[in-house]
Parts: structure tokens; sequence; C-alpha cells
């Protein structure tokens, strides 16, 4: 029996780990073939590419990101040929089942839940009596009717064969982002989250998960993620997956985690400080919001102190990237909360921080009581809210003007001197910089077009002159500050107009190589001759003194200069500055 597996991905660089576990548990019985795609991949080319494969059965996992466009390739498979089984599985469809079995007349059967068993209890039956009755946790038709079968207990996770061995994986490993789980199910709650419909956590065997790791990174796997719902809730499993990790992980290799913070102790802090190398782990942590009450009423146990602890000791520590989650629309939250919310968890300075919008997931708690707190929110995926009782529609696009403006600004690191200085010298918050930020970056219509990195700087720009901002030329110097040192090259066009003109450059670069030792140590060490200093660098005026302000984070207004070298072996970009007597 011809089986296919499928998915639409998100992007090109992920993958699908449950239709890997479907064809691990699936064999030798059935050789199922993957088929993987994104949600911008056109509906036709991937019917095509299916259809020419001629299977009897295709299984689609489905989620919210990918249900609408899945549902618009089953729809088109089966006119072009109806004896295709079409089975749906995944978050998406385990939940208001009959629903969709109603809704969507192409879809023969839905797996419900935990789906490796049964996708394989299924697959024989398809091959066998067709008494599909017997199959644990499906949804199928009989008679015209919708028929539900009692899902079975949960497998025992130490018993299932690994997903990550297929020969047809190994040329795509090092493009792509390999997830692996540990674990399943979350000790948590959180109403908004379908982890907390699952009761308990059940673990993988430790020394398979070791090895099949250990084969990711020999066949070629940069980037693991870890999907496992809360990574740290055993600390000794914890220590024990972090030591392997530092101890037998190759060169190029990331692992990403995701962890609840405020249960992290200070010693488990404190050993991947000490032993971790730089760059080798990336930590995600859910705050969602800092509001106590808005938490008790999605029972969401969260010490915000202890958060603040883990994340400033991992920050200080300066070997790990933090991403930190926020959800604007939670119960009880209104626009003010939330920018207490955005403030607290900025004041972390977190090297990316995430803003999202609720989503009212099928067969969450939220969902089912959502009149409680008179919810509206979209009818189809992704179930984004668009209100309740304390927060409007016209707060929601508010809060998604900073969500536009934070992802460029500030998780771009694009100009972090920049904004350090507006949010703590200029504005009265950061959130109230975002949000002025965001709301003049959306009248002016850039929300709707495409940006250079020179666009971004001269937008900023044209905001701060705007609003007539005191110190305009220290931002404007702290903004060409940015610009250089994280420029690879020497830029034709710089987004500002030069402020010195041919001869005072001259005058200044005669000074340089009259007396090098103006500009320090460091750049004594390079040795450039008269030839790569015009050719490798630029110089800039500033009005504040560059090398004070670096060292001890203040600002001394006078004139000075910058040097700018653009190292030609892309070594990176060296700033010197210095004052000089020149006008």
């Amino acid at each position: 029996m011809n089986v296919i597996c499928s998915t639409l991905n998100a992007k090109y660089i992920h993958t699908n780990l449950a239709i890997r576990y479907l064809k691990a548990f699936a064999a030798p019985e059935f050789n199922i073939q993957l088929k993987e795609y994104t949600i911008k991949d056109p509906v036709m080319n991937i019917v095509s590419d299916l259809y020419q494969q001629k299977p009897k059965t295709i299984g689609f996992s489905c989620y919210i990101w990918n249900i609408e466009e899945t549902l618009k390739v089953v729809n088109m498979l089966k006119k072009v040929d109806p004896s295709i089984q079409i089975v749906l599985g995944g978050p998406e469809v385990t939940y208001d089942t009959v629903e969709w079995m109603e809704k969507a007349p192409n879809v023969d059967f839905i797996v419900m839940g935990e789906g490796e068993y049964s996708f394989k209890q299924l697959l024989n039956e398809m091959n066998g009596d067709r008494i599909y009755k017997n199959v644990h946790g499906i949804a199928f038709r009989e008679n015209g009717q919708v028929k539900i079968t009692p899902q079975m207990n949960k497998l025992d996770l130490k018993e299932l064969p690994s997903p990550y061995r297929f020969s047809e994986d190994k040329a795509h490993l090092g493009k792509r982002v390999t997830y692996i789980e540990t674990s399943r199910g979350c000790p948590f709650s959180c109403q908004f989250c379908l982890s907390s419909i699952e009761v308990g956590v059940r673990y993988f065997d430790r020394e398979k998960i070791k090895d099949d790791i250990r084969y990711l990174m020999a066949n070629g796997a940069k980037t693991i993620k870890f999907v496992d719902r809360t990574f740290n809730i055993s600390r000794s499993y914890a220590m024990e997956m972090f030591r392997f990790l530092i101890d037998e992980h190759l060169p190029g290799t990331v692992f990403q985690f995701e962890i609840t913070a405020d249960i992290m102790r200070p010693e488990v802090i404190e050993f991947l400080n000490n032993e971790a190398p730089k760059g080798l782990f990336r930590f995600e942590i859910g705050v969602q919001s800092t509001n106590d009450y808005t938490n008790e009423l999605v029972m969401r146990k969260q010490n915000f102190a202890k958060l603040t602890r883990t994340v400033t000791m991992v920050k200080d520590g300066g070997k790990i990237d933090q991403h930190l989650d926020l959800i604007a629309g939670l119960p009880e939250e209104d626009y003010s909360s939330f920018r207490k919310t955005f403030n607290d968890v900025f004041e972390l300075r977190p090297e990316e921080l995430q803003l999202g919008f609720l989503k009212m997931l099928r067969g969450t708690g939220l969902r089912l009581r959502a009149a409680e707190h008179e919810y509206v929110y979209m009818d189809h995926s992704p179930y984004e809210i668009l209100g309740n009782n304390v927060l409007t529609f016209d707060d929601i696009l508010r809060i998604k003007q900073v969500e536009d403006v934070l992802e460029k600004y500030w998780n771009d690191h694009r100009m972090n001197h920049t904004i350090e200085y507006l949010v703590t010298k200029v504005f009265p918050s950061p959130f109230d910089f975002f949000q002025e930020f965001g709301a003049f970056w959306d009248v002016q219509g850039w929300s709707r077009i495409g940006h250079q990195l020179e666009d971004l700087f001269r937008r900023l720009f044209d905001f701060l002159e705007n609003r007539a901002v005191n110190n305009l030329d220290t931002i404007k110097s702290l903004m060409k500050y940015d610009y250089l040192i994280n420029h690879k090259y020497k830029p034709r066009k710089p987004w500002w107009e030069q402020s010195t003109n041919k001869k005072t450059r001259v005058e200044i670069y005669k000074q340089i190589i009259e007396n090098p030792s103006l500009l320090g140590q460091n750049y004594l060490d390079l040795g450039l001759d008269e030839k790569d200093l015009y050719k490798h660098t630029m110089i800039e005026e500033l009005n504040f003194d560059l090398a004070a302000y670096i060292s001890t984070g203040k600002i001394e207004t006078q004139p000075a200069y910058l040097l700018a070298y653009f190292d030609p072996a892309n070594k990176g970009t060296r700033i010197y500055s210095f004052i000089t007597s020149v006008k």
C-alpha cells in the first residue's frame, strides 16, 4: 500500500517531527514516504507532486498555521482522484473533531491525539477488514454518520523507534532546524496552551536520545531545537543533558530549549556560565504577563522575581542568548497593564523579545470559557483575538504597532546603543518609545513596504526630527556609531549627509599618519599603511567622546571624530575615536 505522510511547514527551514514518528512506528509493515512543503508553495504544485506518487493514502499533519492551506490541497486532491484516502492528524484537528469532519467532507479519517499507534492501526484496517471501530482514537464516517472511537492509553515513549535515522533526511540536516523531543506533556495548567490538557510528563529513553543527537551532529545538523514544553522541570535530567551536550557537541552546533525560568536553580545557571561554550545554548522563556491577577485567571504560576534572577544571571554570564515571549490579550490585562508587562520584561534587556497576541486554540480552557471575558476572536485559524471586556480592537491595533517596530529595531539589534539611549533618556519608558514610533511608522505607510538597512536608520531619524526631541545631534552620533559598527563593508553612501568636507578629512588623515598613537594601541596593532588607511576606513564627526561613552556609558558632549576600519578579510568593523583640533 502506497502511503504518504505530508505537511505544510511555515518555512523551508522547519521540519516536521510528527510525520517522522509515524513513519518510524509504521515500519517495517508500511514503508511510508515523507513529503514536506511550505504554506507558501502553490497549491497546484503540491497537489501535482502528491498525485504523481499515486498514493492510496495520504496523512496530513495539521496545525493552526497550515490548516487552511492543507484543506485546499485535500479538496483539490479529491477532485483529481477521489479514491485517495485522506487522513488528518495533529493538534488543530484533535479537538472539535466532529466539527472538522462535518465541514471537511473530503477528509476520510482524523487521528486524535498521540498518533503513532492509532495511525498504524488505521493502515492495518485499510489494508485488511476495514473495521474502523477497532482503531483507537479516530473519527470516521459510517452510513453518513461521524463516528468517534475512544483513545488508548498513552504510549511508553521508551519503546518508540527513532524518527531521526532516515537516509533521505541526511542531505538537509545542515540547512534546516532539527526538532527533538525528550519528553511529552507539561506539569503546568496554563489555560491558553494545548499542553495543559495532557496531565503529567513522560520521558523518552535518555541513552537513545543521546545516541540520536550524536547521529544528528555527525551528519551535519547545526540547529537542534528541543520541543519539550518545560525542559528543566527535572533538575537532575536537565543537568545530565546539559553536561552531555557540553561534553559532546560538535563545533557550530546550537541547541535551543524552552525553559521555565522561575524554577531554574542558581547553581544550574552557575554551572552553565562556567562550563558552556558561548553560543552553544539558546533559551526560550515564556513570560506572557507580569500581572498577577491575569496569571491567576489562566492558572499560570509564575514568580517574576525568581524569573528576573534567572534571566539576569544568564545574561550576566554572557554565554546564552535568551528569547522572551509576551502575550497581549490575556484575561483582565488591559492596555495599561500590558504596557507595564512590556516595560517589566524589557527592563531585563533580553536578546529577543517576542510580542504575540492571544490565540484561542481549540480545546483550551480559555476558549471553552471565552464568554466569561467577552472574547471576540477570528473564526478561522489562527483564532487570534479581536478584543475582550478590557481590551478593544483599537488597543490591539496600537499594540501591533509596537510589535512591528520592536522586531525591526530591537530584536534585529541594528542599533542597540541608540535604542538604549532613547528608552532611558528620551522617552518615558521603552513601551512609550516603541508605541510612538510604531504609530508614526504606521501613519507614514511604512508597514506596507520593504526596507533596506539605510531606510531603517533614516526613518527613525525622521521620526525623531518630527517629534523634535532634545539632543538630536547626540542621537545622530549614536546612530552613526551603530550603523558603522554593524556594517561589514565600507558603505558607498551612508544614510546621513557626510558632515566633514574633503579638506577636513585630508587634514585628519594626515594627522593620523603622522601620529597614529592618537587612536590608541589597538589601532597601532593594525599596522595600516597610508594606502590601506584611505582605502579601508572612513572618518565621521560626532558630538561626544565615543571612547568615554564606551568605557563609562556616559555622554560627554564635545566635538570628536570616529574612524571606522572595514577589515577586507571580513573579520568585523573596528571603531576608533579621537579628539582633534582640526575643524
